[in-house]
């Protein structure tokens, strides 16, 4: 069992930064690829990043390419999402979520989710 915790969000303007973080429970955190997907408002859960176990590889959507950067700490147990030059669109909560499939961007394939985190990027 997994437990997520995500934190970092706010209200930012365009072009700002910000950095969030999910904190998770357990000894098997460095076994499990990490993955940070969106949703907003009347639309469906979207995918972003993703990390492998050793955080050698990662694995973006087009949308954020060269403007997120995920990575992660195993001792600490966390993985990061740097966001940076945000826009509007990138308005959404926040979900990190840890699965044992190699990277991928398919929600089902993740086993556990955290609570979300806002983010709101204002024009």
């Amino acid at each position: 069992q997994v437990q997520l915790v995500e934190s970092g969000g706010g209200l930012v303007q365009a072009g700002g930064s910000l950095r969030l973080s999910c904190a998770a429970s357990g000894r098997t955190f460095s076994s499990y690829v990490m993955g940070w997907f969106r949703q907003a408002p009347g639309k469906e859960r979207e995918f972003v990043a993703a990390i492998s176990w050793s955080g050698g590889s990662t694995y973006y959507a087009d949308s954020v390419k060269g403007r997120f950067t995920i990575s992660r700490d195993n001792a600490k147990n966390t993985v990061y999402l740097q966001m940076n030059s945000l826009k509007p669109e990138d308005t959404a909560v926040y979900y990190c979520a840890a699965g044992r499939v190699v990277l991928t961007r398919t929600p089902s394939n993740y086993d556990y989710w955290g609570q979300g985190t806002q983010v709101t990027v204002s024009s």
